[in-house]
């Protein structure tokens, strides 16, 4: 009788079961295990990373809201070590509507933040995501007008119709949209007239070393050319060092991003001054949207 461990080898797509096939799958297994036992105990987080404008470094424009979990030693773990892993899962689909809700939450505590949120395409149409946004709005319709939806490149273009009715719907209510990690996938171009994107993130990938890369300085400048065809701002990613910020900068890029300015916190500023002032009440949010 055949061995159902033994992966069809006619099959390209299918890896020969081996010691490395199995490690990797014993590994994402433990992943997946965290990863479910942070969210069943709640012990889930949002890092906030600064965002900051190029023309006046000094100044935050926004901040993004990361995803992190915490394992059973305490540690926080970033999102880039599970993501991928349990992205295509349902519990993929929950980490976003924790990072929602927490993001959401964050934006009502504090009237003078504006936030961007990473999600999946696939949370779209996902039940209890979109209640807890409802939810949100309903309490206070002026989040949306502080509130960033960074979409991947990757899953945008899978489900191109869904990703373009629901921008639409929740223009409605204030809320900007980014395509995330521009450059990193397959981008079918020609969606980028129909979505309704009001910010390009440029992958890092093509903002790295550029004040001495020529190959990147090329790539960026046909991305900052195209996002400025089709009315979006530009967000640099991955900005490591003072040359690269100037570059950028003189190259018109609009935001940056990166661990020269600053590194994702678990204990941002504001919340910091909040704990220090505990009779201070949080308020609603201005109401200015990022592209007024």
């Amino acid at each position: 009788m055949a061995n159902p461990q033994i992966l069809d080898p006619v099959d390209p797509d299918v890896e020969l079961s081996s010691p490395l096939t199995m490690a990797i799958a014993r590994r994402d297994q433990d992943t997946m295990s965290m990863v479910r036992r942070a969210v069943e105990r709640r012990q889930v987080l949002l890092a906030f990373q600064p965002i900051m404008q190029s023309r006046q470094p000094d100044r935050v424009a926004f901040h993004e809201g990361l995803i992190r979990v915490t394992d059973h030693t305490g540690r926080i773990i970033p999102a880039r070590d599970f993501i991928d892993v349990v992205e295509r899962e349902e519990l993929g689909r929950v980490l976003d509507t924790l990072a929602l809700d927490l993001g959401l939450q964050a934006l009502a505590e504090e009237p003078s933040l504006r936030l961007s949120i990473n999600l999946s395409a696939r949370s779209i149409g996902y039940p209890r995501w979109k209640a807890t946004l409802v939810h949100w709005l309903d309490r206070d319709p002026t989040l949306g007008e502080r509130l960033i939806l960074e979409i991947t490149e990757r899953t945008a273009i899978v489900l191109p119709e869904l990703v373009q009715h629901f921008m639409g719907e929740m223009q409605g209510h204030g809320i900007s949209f980014a395509l995330d990690d521009f450059g990193a996938g397959y981008t079918a171009f020609r969606y980028l007239k129909d979505f309704y994107f009001d910010i390009l993130k440029i992958d890092g990938a093509f903002t790295k070393d550029i004040a001495n890369n020529p190959d990147n300085q090329v790539i960026c400048q046909a991305m900052l050319s195209l996002a400025q065809h089709f009315d979006m701002l530009t967000v640099a990613e991955n900005v490591e060092t003072r040359d690269d910020a100037l570059f950028l900068a003189q190259a018109g890029c609009d935001f940056l991003q990166g661990f020269f300015f600053g590194m994702p916190t678990v204990n941002p500023a504001w919340r910091r001054a909040t704990r220090a002032r505990p009779d201070q009440a949080a308020g609603g949010g201005p109401n200015t949207r990022l592209r007024a």
